[in-house]
């Protein structure tokens, strides 16, 4: 499956893609830029794609999943708590559609802030 890169200010991310719809509608996409928002330890951003949920979506993710939020429209990636986790879990707003898995250690994205600038790429 195609790999993707996500440059968070010269923090990048690379990811391999899944065989699903929604990888396929975000692959369409590329590249994007755009702004990202944070909550908790989960980095979020609208990347103007709509898909449905797809019928195994769930909102407790592992770290290293990368997911798309079907209602906000956005890929998040999880990498920690968020202000609805229980302890020791990953809860992210909603069941989200899982489209691709972080081949980096997702907890690098710590330091990324809300307004941080992401570029989603193909990896040449």
């Amino acid at each position: 499956m195609p790999r993707i890169l996500f440059d968070f200010d010269g923090l990048t991310l690379e990811a391999e893609t899944l065989d699903t719809r929604t990888a396929a509608a975000i692959l369409k996409s590329l590249p994007i830029e755009v702004r990202v928002q944070t909550w908790g330890e989960e980095v979020y951003f609208d990347i103007g794609v709509s898909v449905p949920r797809e019928k195994d979506a769930h909102a407790v993710v592992k770290a290293g999943e990368i997911a798309y939020w079907p209602d906000g429209e956005a890929i998040a990636i999880g990498f920690g708590r968020t202000p609805i986790s229980a302890p020791g879990e990953i809860r992210l707003a909603s069941p989200c559609n899982i489209w691709a898995k972080a081949i980096s250690d997702v907890k690098m994205l710590k330091p990324v802030r809300a307004g941080s600038r992401v570029r989603v790429t193909l990896k040449a």
